[in-house]
């Protein structure tokens, strides 16, 4: 994978307001503490679930990484 998980998702920036990932994408960008240089689903899991933001729901974060994995893996 040469692209950081936080890469991958601002792809997803710019959608509807509606879009679930979009939204994600959204709260991904302007987190700034988000582990940008990150890869691995077991620290951005972790990293999610004590941020526990509600624009950065687990769900989605699952449906983002399976796309990135199939991508980038």
């Amino acid at each position: 994978m040469d692209r950081s998980f936080y890469q991958f998702v601002l792809s997803f920036r710019g959608g509807k307001k509606d879009d679930e990932k979009s939204t994600f994408a959204e709260a991904v960008f302007n987190d700034h503490s988000f582990p940008k240089d990150e890869k691995g689903f077991d620290p951005l899991s972790r990293y999610l679930e004590e941020k526990a933001d509600p624009e950065m729901p687990s769900i989605v974060f699952d449906e983002l990484y399976t796309l990135y994995k199939e991508r980038f893996q």
